[in-house]
């Protein structure tokens, strides 16, 4: 088998058929996310709130420590640098493809997961009373004692959406899937114990634990919402990772699933040229004795196979 260099494998050389054979995964990912900005739109689930319950949710309205805007760069951004820069290292075209194109799977099942959720349980925040009385005083229904809020509608609207964590989610959907990346690429489980590589792969874990952590400080989720949001896209992370890679302790750990199909179908093709040469020398040859041997005035048989294996032998070679 003809090596085949890593160099060949460019966003130039292959970039487009690669492209082309994932047109429909591209085309989900587009429908994923008109998916997530419906549900963004709808009003979730105004779930019972009545007087005695306040207690509980009667925390201070404050600020994000991670702004919304924070999220994406720390989720999709800085892992996309990181395949960008392997790509210029190895110039392997599905490498970077598939990188980019499971983290963004990863991220937006997650979304589509979290905000559906968040839609149908309608679990107030723990801020949820200076959501609902900013002022201070306090309404509620005479007979089901039911809130009634007139605090700002849109406000009031993502009190609604503590269960579970977005911010966790996607953190740890982002960030999961570079811990998963980072550890086949660095051979994490080549039984030498090096506790550094490690390190390097919990590292991601640990930035989206703390963006899980700022959201309980801030009073904006439950400790239960945290906890089900990084279950979440931890899960997703690895069923998409798994989807275009290799497990991080296989073999072949390093690159994605297509790049290695592309060599086995590079391998099959040049052995099916080789053979196809090897034939028509034969071929030729069987050609040319039987010519030489008319020529001096009749047929004769002979065994011509050792004479040909022996070219072909030394054709090969």
């Amino acid at each position: 088998m003809a090596d085949i260099q890593l160099g060949v494998h460019t966003i130039r050389s292959h970039g487009s058929t690669v492209a082309k054979f994932h047109m429909y995964d591209w085309i989900i990912l587009v429908l994923l996310a008109v998916t997530d900005g419906l549900l963004n739109i709808i009003e979730p689930f105004h779930r019972f709130v009545g007087r005695d319950m306040m207690t509980d949710l009667r925390y201070p309205l404050k600020g994000n420590t991670v702004p919304f805007w924070a999220v994406p760069v720390i989720a999709i951004l800085l892992p996309m640098v990181l395949f960008v820069g392997i790509y210029f290292k190895k110039k392997n075209v599905y490498d970077l493809h598939h990188a980019i194109l499971g983290l963004l799977f990863s991220v937006l099942i997650t979304a589509v997961i979290t905000d559906a959720i968040k839609d149908g349980v309608g679990r107030p925040r723990p801020d949820f009373f200076w959501r609902c009385f900013p002022d201070g005083r306090e309404v509620y229904d005479n007979v089901t004692t039911n809130v009634l809020c007139h605090g700002e509608k849109s406000v009031i609207k993502e009190g609604h959406k503590s269960f579970p964590s977005g911010h966790t989610s996607w953190s740890f959907a982002g960030l999961g899937f570079l811990s998963w990346y980072l550890a086949g690429k660095i051979n994490l489980f080549d039984r030498r114990g090096h506790v550094a590589k490690l390190c390097l792969v919990f590292l991601p874990l640990l930035v989206a634990a703390l963006v899980a952590v700022s959201r309980v400080d801030d009073y904006w989720h439950h400790w239960q919402d945290v906890f089900a949001g990084g279950l979440i896209g931890s899960v997703v992370a690895s069923f998409c990772y798994l989807q275009f890679f290799p497990a991080p302790y296989d073999v072949d750990g390093f690159w994605p699933h297509a790049y290695f199909h592309q060599l086995a179908e590079a391998q099959s093709s040049n052995q099916v040229v080789n053979n196809t040469g090897s034939f028509n020398m034969r071929s030729t040859e069987i050609e040319t004795v039987y010519e030489s041997n008319q020529s001096h005035g009749g047929t004769q048989l002979r065994d011509t196979s050792p004479i040909l294996d022996s070219m072909e032998s030394g054709y090969r070679r």
